[in-house]
């Protein structure tokens, strides 16, 4: 973690990221539910941006439009200066995003370190203990303080214990985005707030764009940027 270049610059010096455009999705099943209108968001490399609001408005289901996961009904998502299709949405996300989730969505029986090497097995790379992603690996379960559990089972961790093997699995591949669904939402207040510091540095010192859904406005506010997602669309929180 600590070879990679710092990026402390201006907003307008800050490359575009990921643009989404003129997003819309519905779901029909019963009943026809509008979660985004027209929707619009610019994201730049080291910005941090939470997004709040209430239950139902559609907060995770955006998160998994930004990241690939689920398609809209129409509009565009660029990453990085592509437009995500269904050609490319795997590769897209595999090489530049990194998701963390609130049930950290570990594999119980494999150790913490079997866990950060998940996104390089996908992607194919060799992760035998001479290879570079085992080398990374273990450096980043050593960045959140995790090199002493790096061979226990994940089902033997604790919650917070958990989430940084989830953001050490997250920042596997180096990805250039980070999505994260309320990811200290299980935690007690002093892990949460070292999970928030992790996060956040990554963002400011490393140059990632990180896009957090979440209900804690003490996380919201530590933010670059702060809106609402309200009837579909992003409002500006002070």
């Amino acid at each position: 973690m600590n070879d990679e270049p710092r990026m402390d610059l201006t907003v307008t010096e800050k490359p575009i990221i990921l643009q989404a455009r003129n997003l819309n999705k519905t779901f029909r099943n019963p009943a026809k539910v509008q979660i985004l209108k027209n929707f619009d968001l610019t994201v730049r490399r080291g910005e941090s941006i939470a997004i709040m609001g209430r239950s139902g408005e559609g907060k995770s289901t955006l998160l998994q439009i930004l990241g690939t996961l689920e398609s809209p009904c129409s509009g565009s998502l660029e990453i990085d200066g592509q437009i995500v299709s269904g050609f490319n949405k795997s590769r897209i996300r595999n090489q530049k995003l990194g998701f963390i989730f609130q049930s950290f969505h570990l594999l119980e029986d494999y150790s913490a370190l079997e866990n950060v090497l998940i996104p390089a097995r996908i992607g194919r790379k060799s992760v035998s203990s001479t290879e570079q992603a085992y080398g990374r690996a273990c450096d980043l379960l050593k960045h959140v303080g995790l090199e002493d559990r790096m061979h226990f089972n994940t089902k033997l961790l604790s919650g917070g214990e958990k989430q940084r093997v989830a953001i050490a699995r997250a920042l596997c591949n180096e990805p250039d985005i980070i999505l994260a669904d309320e990811p200290s939402g299980n935690l007690d207040k002093e892990t949460s707030r070292h999970i928030h510091k992790l996060l956040l540095d990554l963002s400011h010192y490393h140059g990632k764009a990180l896009i957090i859904v979440t209900h804690d406005p003490e996380l919201a506010g530590m933010c670059s940027l702060r809106y609402n997602l309200v009837n579909g669309q992003l409002v500006t929180s002070a």
